[in-house]
């Protein structure tokens, strides 16, 4: 009996052997269905016409193209950036921040069409099967999941042969085997010599990091309640600005990432990503909090940050725990409010200012010259009281001689 099937479409190479195998080995009717989350051209992400006949020349029954690029933005980047989030203390979640915005429509157009099964073109190796699939079941627990390429049992090659037998348009080639994903936040790069950690990445597998800026330069990055809002004082809505400073930050070759991960099913595998803009703003927002934040609220928001970044990799958005945490650095957001000075020059990007109307820097109590207005009589009592525990126990247990007296003179 034939079963209606809608599937996660990339335009890409597994997911268009995906529709074909479907057919093929399950008897399945599929709908495909692209979302948009700020692809660039060249990986087929502006032309969605093309895509979309693609995945019909593959034999779908319909194929639907959803623009999700200001959601991707607002509602999946944005938290993201204030919860500063880097996974493994380097990775931006490009791909983790785009799996749970496709869930969502995914589960959407299930409902829409009657399935009863979505499908994705995962591996059984990589970490969006678990995007995918824990996702959907914190949305419908009650839709089944497909994941056709860990049944297959083809290589690339084989996938590439695959498509070429049934006359499914491919830009992939045997000799250039790279694997991209891409959105706003930046791009992922896998496969081909890239595999081999000690191998180099070669200089074509960039283009949002192609150096072309020839003088340095300076963007003030305007932010309220944590969020950026303004470029140089020009108002922008979240995705807009992500673009511009991917194309701003880009052109200075600053946003390359080559490092060995720890994928959720226990592997190590080496990933190259160009996060421009992500990282321009991460650095930007950090600091300001660094000069907003009360001490105990950005101690412990550092502690959390990485839990968060953990959590949104290993496909949790949707959880309880997450959240919580959103809740928690939603509050801590209220005052940081301000503006931060970036200077950009070739592969390079660092703040060299920042200010804000609620900054927590008092000139005068942190100032050496003649305008401190800090109490200096009020640290030596503060400095004792800290030390008293230690002291006690210095004298005490480890028998170095009785606490002094209290008196100086």
């Amino acid at each position: 009996m034939t079963q209606r099937v809608v599937l996660a479409y990339s335009g890409g190479l597994d997911t268009s052997v995906a529709v074909r195998w479907l057919m093929e080995h399950r008897d399945a009717e599929v709908i495909c269905v692209a979302v948009d989350v700020g692809q660039a051209a060249e990986s087929g992400g502006e032309d969605w016409d093309r895509i979309r006949a693609r995945a019909l020349a593959a034999g779908a029954v319909e194929a639907t193209v959803i623009d999700a690029r200001a959601e991707m933005a607002e509602d999946f980047c944005m938290p993201a950036l204030v919860a500063n989030a880097k996974y493994e203390g380097k990775y931006p979640l490009v791909s983790a921040l785009s799996r749970p915005v496709i869930v969502k429509h995914l589960v959407a157009e299930a409902r829409k069409h009657g399935a009863t099964s979505v499908a994705h073109g995962c591996t059984g190796k990589g970490n969006d099967q678990v995007r995918f699939e824990v996702g959907t079941r914190a949305l419908a627990p009650d839709l089944n999941v497909m994941a056709p390429a860990r049944e297959w049992g083809l290589t690339r090659e084989d996938c590439i042969e695959y498509a070429a037998k049934w006359d499914i348009p491919l830009s992939v080639t045997k000799e250039k085997l790279y694997s991209i994903d891409e959105n706003l936040w930046g791009k992922a790069i896998e496969c081909g010599v890239i595999e081999d950690p000690w191998n180099r990445p070669p200089e074509d597998v960039y283009t949002m990091t192609v150096p072309t800026a020839t003088e340095p330069s300076e963007v003030v990055i305007g932010f309220e309640a944590g969020l950026p809002v303004s470029l140089d004082g020009r108002d922008l809505a979240p995705e807009p600005l992500i673009a511009e400073m991917n194309r701003r930050v880009g052109s200075y070759g600053f946003g390359r990432l080559d490092m060995v991960e720890n994928r959720r099913v226990g592997i190590k595998s080496r990933e190259t990503y160009e996060c421009p803009g992500a990282l321009a703003l991460l650095l930007a927002h950090s600091d300001l909090e660094d000069l907003t934040l009360e001490r105990d609220l950005h101690h412990e928001k550092l502690r959390l940050e990485p839990r968060w970044a953990e959590l949104v990799y290993d496909g949790l958005w949707f959880s309880p725990l997450k959240q919580a945490l959103d809740a928690f650095f939603a509050e801590s957001q209220r005052h940081v409010t301000g503006e931060v000075r970036l200077r950009l020059d070739q592969g390079r990007c660092w703040v060299v200012g920042r200010r804000s109307p609620v900054s927590l820097y008092d000139h005068g109590l942190a100032t050496y010259d003649a305008s401190d207005t800090f109490r200096h009589q009020d640290a030596e009592g503060f400095v004792r009281l800290w030390g008293l525990g230690v002291a006690t126990w210095s004298a005490v247990q480890e028998g170095r001689g009785a606490p002094s007296s209290g008196s100086d003179s």
